[in-house]
């Protein structure tokens, strides 16, 4: 049986999109550039806020000035409004509940900024992570690994006794940079395609397939 599961947030345990979206679209509307259709922001994020900022922008605006102002702008009306429209997908509640009374370890590690994920975590799913990493300064963005061996270490449990659980690229390629089981979700923001062309061991279609491999 495996000891821990790290899980993405956004298009894993969350769905997002709507409420990122309207963000960004407000603090674009703010500084009078064009705004985008909600579903073309499941290719803009995944990579942290300053890449969603920069992906979102035109490219004639893509001074480090105006990407500091549409980012300070996103962050006041996301702080905000975090949980408008954000809710757990589908059957991810009673999945975490079943591990969480298995006694594994819970862990959440994001490219989001890590008050908004300690926010929605503490919001969303109270009292069943035991580690939440969001993104800080300090601390490579995923893929790189470093994130998870620091979520591990807190937990004192080896990557071989631990399963990756993510919906995009880049999460695949963080498990396998870790030495992880990696495990990708098709009802998240890039599809199946992605998700093995970076190396998923496994493809689950609902949540409650996860559980299977931790037993």
């Amino acid at each position: 049986m495996k000891k821990a599961a790290i899980f993405d947030l956004d298009g894993t345990l969350l769905n997002t999109l709507t409420d990122l979206a309207v963000a960004c679209n407000h603090a674009l509307e703010t500084y009078g550039y064009p705004t985008h259709q909600v579903e073309a922001y499941k290719m803009f994020v995944g990579n942290g806020v300053y890449n969603l900022v920069k992906r979102i922008l035109p490219e004639d605006a893509q001074d480090e000035e105006t990407r500091a102002k549409v980012k300070a702008a996103f962050d006041a009306y996301y702080e905000a409004h975090t949980v408008d429209f954000t809710k757990p997908y589908d059957g991810i509640s009673e999945m975490l509940d079943t591990l969480k009374n298995k006694g594994v370890k819970m862990i959440v590690i994001s490219n989001k900024a890590h008050n908004f994920v300690v926010q929605l975590i503490q919001n969303i799913f109270p009292g069943i992570f035991d580690v939440i990493l969001g993104q800080r300064d300090h601390v490579p963005k995923k893929p790189d690994p470093a994130a998870v061996f620091e979520a591990l270490g807190q937990v004192d449990i080896a990557p071989e006794d631990t399963i990756y659980v993510g919906d995009s690229g880049v999460d695949m390629q963080t498990g396998k940079n870790a030495g992880l089981l990696t495990i990708g979700v098709a009802w998240g923001f890039r599809g199946e395609a992605e998700l093995l062309e970076n190396g998923a061991d496994a493809i689950v279609h609902a949540p409650e397939e996860i559980i299977d491999f931790i037993d």
